[in-house]
């Protein structure tokens, strides 16, 4: 890539970053093209050609992203504070705006989402993030020996389609049983492809952290162990939904470089920050590859 290049795209993430920044505020054309250091009068179209929709669309699909995730997996604000965080005036146009993009109601969708619309309907804005997605080098990996962990696993297996079903049981679940985030870490384990040739072979592991006897509540909660060990850790800071491009990265790019061999356990990550706890370009997770 060249300098330009380079210098093109920094500028253009600046302006991501601070639409996650600022989804609060009024995101117009001439506040963003400042903050790209572009014309205003061609912002606009450099903006649809780099991320492939507009920008009053990418916006809008931030906030709704921001909503249906507080609407899905949180159960502390209310239909109307969320509607009129996501920038809607009225409780009534947030919901009609809502069903038109994703075929239900805000309150419908809290209780029992329907995920195929959700996945259709932000496969834009995912698309638009990974234009931009960073290259990684030999520099950005550490080798790190990392302690074993004990937890308590929620499989999921099958249909990636409904991995939001499981992550609203898995949410509910260490809610319930006390395991809180910031005092119990967070893992994915990733036992397949993020799309594997047929979605019944998807499957993944969701655990937490914890010294304690699990009590199951009526889910299928396993206890574990995340073997200690040496380990080749990549950091990623900001959009941390789709992690396949730094797996990748580890097996296809720095391990046949580096001279490592892989030890017989998947490749996993540890989640540090959330979004919508904190906006996408602050969202945190550390990549594993277990190494001999």
């Amino acid at each position: 890539m060249t300098a330009a290049l380079r210098n093109y795209h920094a500028r253009m993430q600046r302006v991501l970053d601070h639409i996650d920044r600022h989804l609060d505020d009024d995101l117009d054309l001439d506040a963003l093209s400042g903050v790209a250091a572009f014309s205003k009068f061609h912002f606009h179209r450099q903006f649809t050609a780099t991320f492939g929709l507009s920008v009053h669309r990418y916006v809008q699909l931030a906030r709704l992203k921001r909503a249906s995730h507080q609407l899905a997996y949180s159960d502390a604000q209310s239909v109307t504070d969320i509607a009129m965080d996501a920038g809607y005036d009225a409780p009534d146009a947030f919901a009609r705006a809502f069903r038109q993009r994703f075929g239900q109601s805000p309150s419908s969708f809290r209780n029992s989402p329907d995920w195929e619309p959700w996945l259709v309907a932000f496969g834009p804005l995912d698309n638009a993030r990974s234009k931009l997605m960073r290259t990684f080098s030999p520099d950005d990996v550490t080798i790190r020996d990392v302690p074993p962990t004990r937890v308590a696993i929620m499989e999921h297996r099958g249909d990636p389609s409904t991995l939001g079903d499981t992550i609203r049981r898995f949410i509910a679940w260490r809610k319930a049983a006390g395991l809180h985030p910031r005092t119990n870490p967070t893992f994915n384990v990733w036992r397949s492809e993020r799309r594997p040739s047929s979605p019944a072979a998807y499957s993944t592991d969701l655990c937490v952290g914890t010294d304690q006897p699990i009590e199951a509540n009526g889910e299928e909660i396993k206890a574990g162990e995340i073997p200690g060990g040496r380990c080749a850790v990549l950091r990623v800071v900001g959009y941390t939904d789709n992690l396949e491009p730094v797996a990748l990265y580890l097996y296809r790019d720095w391990l046949p470089a580096s001279g490592e061999e892989a030890r017989d356990f998947p490749i996993y990550c540890q989640r540090l920050s959330f979004f919508p706890d904190v906006g996408e370009h602050e969202a945190t997770a550390d990549v594993f590859l277990p190494l001999k």
